[in-house]
């Protein structure tokens, strides 16, 4: 044979090395073609042998075939007989026979002829890699999802609105006093109201956790003079006389009363300046000298403020009056801002 069985050519190296295991041959390791020519060989040597195995039938049927194919010899040269009077049997046999032999010709060509169609169609079944663009467009994608669900479940709660109205009521001079005050009324409540022990909450095995004892403020504090002599102080210089010389000393509200001044985008004698009844930048620092008086140099006003009051309130708070020097400090530049940015 000038090569190998079409049927061998057909199958696998894996599927090769099978059938050679299966009749028994050895030394298989070389490459394809090889093993085929020899698989043809000793299995056209031994055709008598496995002519009756099941596995091997079909090897058998396309090498009858191939003996037998017209495409091996010139195809030979069918003789019609003139027809004869009255009798159409013989072109009609030779027309079956023509016809019959049409398949197997068809089928033996397309196993010896080699084409890359197959070849082809496995490489469109394998999944190539997607490019990177293939991969940003995909994440694209799948964030303005993600976004728009975000926004379609913000915007169906009142989130939005909730957010809005606490950013436009701490975005004001007001709201930054009071954080500050707030500040130092969370260390001073440690000092003026201790914490008591109230109850435990008992372990719980189940979860693991442990004994916790509950501590609260003691309120029956409030009925004692350790209480209310270093508020009260407190007070007077936090409060009380900061928002005194702060409402007489406004000068928000002696600008607000004053002509204004003619602009392209604002008529002459229209007030632009919003009034305060009490002007945040004077009560920051009365506040601070008023607190670096009494806390750091001691001063007793008169007799109304006690050593000892004093000398907890600067323990209690944080930093003692430098802190509240600080706070006062950064109250009053919140103050000038806000003042420039209304002009």
């Amino acid at each position: 044979m000038s090569g190998s069985n079409a049927w061998l050519r057909a199958q696998r190296k894996s599927e090769l090395i099978g059938i050679a295991e299966h009749v028994g041959l050895k030394n298989y390791d070389g490459l394809k073609k090889d093993l085929e020519l020899t698989l043809d060989e000793h299995l056209a040597a031994n055709s008598d042998r496995y002519s009756s195995d099941p596995k091997l039938a079909p090897y058998f049927q396309s090498r009858n075939r191939s003996i037998g194919s017209p495409i091996k010899k010139d195809a030979p040269e069918f003789k019609i007989p003139k027809r004869r009077m009255g009798s159409k049997t013989d072109s009609e046999i030779i027309a079956a026979t023509a016809v019959e032999d049409e398949p197997s010709i068809a089928s033996t060509t397309s196993a010896l002829v080699h084409t890359p169609a197959r070849a082809f169609s496995i490489a469109q079944r394998i999944p190539l890699p997607a490019t990177p663009a293939e991969v940003a467009e995909a994440v694209d994608r799948s964030t303005a999802v993600v976004r728009q669900h975000v926004n379609s479940v913000l915007a169906e709660s009142s989130i939005p609105e909730y957010t809005q109205a606490t950013r436009q009521s701490l975005s004001t001079i007001t709201a930054v006093l009071l954080t500050a005050h707030l500040f130092e009324l969370y260390f001073l409540r440690q000092e003026l109201l201790a914490d008591r022990y109230a109850f435990t909450i008992p372990a719980i095995k189940a979860l693991g956790t442990r004994d916790y004892i509950i501590n609260m403020p003691d309120l029956f504090l409030l009925l004692t003079a350790s209480f209310w002599k270093p508020a009260s102080i407190w007070m007077l210089t936090s409060f009380i006389i900061p928002s005194f010389f702060g409402y007489f000393f406004n000068l928000s509200a002696a600008n607000s009363h004053s002509p204004g001044v003619a602009t392209r985008g604002r008529p002459r004698g229209v007030a632009h300046d919003v009034e305060y009844r009490v002007d945040p930048l004077t009560y920051s620092v009365v506040k601070a000298v008023i607190s670096y008086v009494v806390y750091a140099q001691g001063a007793a006003l008169g007799g109304f403020v006690d050593a000892n009051s004093v000398a907890r309130i600067n323990s209690a708070l944080y930093g003692g009056w430098k802190g509240v020097l600080v706070g006062s400090g950064i109250t009053g530049l919140m103050a000038m801002y806000d003042a420039v940015l209304r002009k």
